[in-house]
C-alpha cells in the first residue's frame, strides 16, 4: 500500500524535475541571447527615468563599485531572458497542473497560456509605461538647488526589476480567480460577497510591493481592482456550472454515439 502511495509522488516530483530543468533551460538561452544586447536593454530600462531627468538637465547615473557595472548587466540579461522564457515558463507551469484537471478542461490549456503570457506582458508594460514616468517625476520632485539624485545602475535594476514582475504576475489575477472558480475553489457569490477585503488586501500588498508613496501604491491598487471585477465575470462565465454542463452536453453526446444508426430502435 506504501509503495503504491509512493509510486504517484515519485513520478510527480519525476515531472516537476523535468519541467523545472526545461525552464531553467529556457531562461538560460533567454540569457546567452539578451547578454549580446545588455547595454541597448539596459538603456531601454533607464529611458523612464532619463526622460524624467532630463527634465532636470541631469539625465545620469552612477556605479559605486567597480564590478557594479558588469553584474548589472548580467542581472538585466537574466531579467530578459525570464521576459523571453515567460511562454515556456507558463506552458510547464499550467502542463504541470495539467493531470488534475477534467478531460473538458484541458482543451482550454493552450488558450490559457497565451492569455498568463499576454496578461504577464501587459502588466509588465504597464508598469513601464505608466508607472514608471509618473513615479520617477514624483521621487524627482524632491530634488532641489542644493540636493540632486543620482541613482545608481545597481539600486535602479533592484527596483525596475521587482516593479516590472510585480506587475506582471499582479496582471495574472484574473487568469488565478477564473481557474479556481473553475475548480469550484471559488464561487462568483464569494468574490461579490469578499469585494471590499480584496480592495483593503490590494491596497495592503501594493504598499509591501511598491516604494512607499501614494502614487505608485494607487497605480498598482486601482488596475487589480480593475482585474477583480474581470475575474467575476470569468468566474461567472467558465465557473463550476458551466463546467458541470459541458460535462452534461459530453455525456450527452456520448450516448448519442452509442446509439444506433441503421434506422432500427434498440427495442426491436
Amino acid at each position: 500500500m506504501n509503495e503504491e502511495n509512493k509510486s504517484p509522488f515519485t513520478e510527480h516530483l519525476g515531472e516537476l524535475r523535468d519541467r523545472l530543468v526545461r525552464s531553467f533551460i529556457a531562461v538560460g538561452i533567454g540569457f546567452a541571447c539578451a547578454y549580446f544586447f545588455k547595454e541597448r536593454l539596459f538603456e531601454i530600462l533607464i529611458a523612464p527615468l532619463v526622460t524624467a531627468m532630463g527634465e532636470s538637465g541631469n539625465a545620469k547615473m552612477i556605479f559605486t563599485g567597480l564590478p557594479e557595472a558588469f553584474f548589472t548587466y548580467l542581472k538585466v540579461s537574466f531579467l530578459a531572458g525570464i521576459m523571453v522564457a515567460s511562454p515556456v515558463l507558463f506552458y510547464e507551469f499550467w502542463m504541470f497542473i495539467s493531470p488534475g484537471l477534467y478531460r473538458t478542461e484541458k482543451k482550454y490549456l493552450m488558450p490559457i497560456v497565451v492569455l498568463s503570457v499576454f496578461f504577464f506582458l501587459l502588466g509588465s508594460s504597464f508598469g513601464y509605461f505608466i508607472v514608471f514616468p509618473y513615479g520617477f517625476a514624483f521621487f524627482l520632485g524632491f530634488a532641489t538647488d542644493t540636493i540632486q539624485a543620482m541613482p545608481s545602475m545597481k539600486e535602479y535594476l533592484g527596483f525596475a526589476s521587482k516593479m516590472l514582475l510585480a506587475f506582471g504576475l499582479v496582471f495574472e489575477l484574473p487568469l488565478v480567480l477564473t481557474f479556481m472558480a473553475r475548480m469550484g475553489l471559488v464561487t462568483v457569490d464569494f468574490l461579490k460577497k469578499n469585494r471590499k477585503y480584496a480592495v483593503l488586501v490590494f491596497f495592503v500588498g501594493s504598499a509591501l510591493i511598491t516604494p512607499p508613496d501614494v502614487v505608485t501604491q494607487i497605480m498598482m491598487a486601482v488596475p487589480l481592482m480593475i482585474l477583480y471585477e474581470i475575474s467575476i465575470i470569468g468566474a461567472k462565465v467558465f465557473g463550476k456550472k458551466a463546467r458541470i454542463e459541458e460535462e452534461d452536453e459530453d455525456e450527452d453526446a456520448g450516448l448519442d454515439n452509442d446509439t444506433p444508426n441503421d434506422g432500427t430502435s434498440p427495442d426491436a
